[in-house]
């Protein structure tokens, strides 16, 4: 089976969103720490980045 390309993925591990967005495994964590954080997808305790919703957080941001 052929692996998707991070690009097309709807959901994204903290390894792969650092990768893909160029933002530290650390900062994705405190950003989607809080409970009411709109990016973030629990799968059990695997935390998920809902990869277009984290895109258009940090489009709005100046400085994370």
């Amino acid at each position: 089976m052929d692996e998707v390309p991070i690009a097309q993925k709807m959901n994204l591990t903290l390894t792969e969103a650092a990768d893909y967005f160029n933002i530290g495994v650390n900062k994705l964590r405190e950003l989607s720490n809080d409970e009411d954080c709109p990016f973030v997808l629990w799968v059990g305790s695997k935390r998920l980045l809902k990869r277009k919703k984290l895109e258009e957080y940090l489009e709005n941001q100046y400085s994370i």
